[in-house]
């Protein structure tokens, strides 16, 4: 069965490096490791295919909130079943570095989500929401997530998109349920356990 994964952004280089490009940036990791490169696609977004992991990578290049209209033409066109198609997106509600994987649900206020969800006409499909909360302050959070990543961020960035990539490969191997039982930790958990051992 086909699979994808998709990454939510924005394309151009004004977007590169914001934090609502984090999907974009876990799919841009998966095609470096697995040596694929990304080509125009028939609908609106980008793609690259890899056959030894039997997926595609995906990203849209419709800005975030008509993400929607992208992931329906990948579907329809390669003939994907939403349950196959992973989506990678921003999560203000999700401490950084945090991430949850979640089998299916609604989009809360994520403009892509909402899009996707809109134009696939279900919630039932499987998501990776990359933290990016935690440090917003008094800032609207429509300015925030278009932000770059501070610099003490970008130290740990590397890190969030490292586990992200580690968590869709064994996705692909072993599916959704055992995904989310191995990478769905909970940072303020670890953080409480490990200041406990100190004292």
């Amino acid at each position: 069965m086909p699979r994808a994964i998709i990454g939510l952004g924005n394309p151009g280089e004004r977007y590169a490096n914001t934090r609502h490009n984090a999907g974009f940036m876990v799919v841009d990791e998966l095609a470096r490791r697995w040596q694929i490169t990304f080509r125009p696609g028939k609908g609106s977004y980008v793609y690259a295919k890899s056959s030894s992991w039997d997926a595609m990578l995906m990203k849209p290049t419709t800005y975030m909130n008509l993400s929607g209209q992208a992931v329906r033409h990948l579907t329809d066109y390669f003939k994907i079943d939403t349950e196959a198609c992973m989506i990678v997106f921003d999560d203000l509600d999700v401490l950084f570095p945090e991430i949850r994987i979640r089998k299916q649900g609604g989009a809360g206020t994520h403009k892509g989500l909402q899009s996707i969800i809109r134009h696939l006409n279900t919630q039932a499909f499987p998501r990776i929401r990359m933290g990016i909360g935690g440090n917003q302050g008094q800032r609207l959070s429509e300015i925030f997530v278009l932000e770059n990543y501070s610099k003490v961020d970008l130290d740990i960035l590397p890190g969030q998109l490292d586990k992200a990539a580690d968590a869709m490969e064994f996705w692909l191997k072993e599916g959704i349920d055992n995904t989310m039982n191995r990478f769905n930790v909970n940072l303020r958990k670890t953080q409480a356990e490990d200041t406990k051992e100190e004292n």
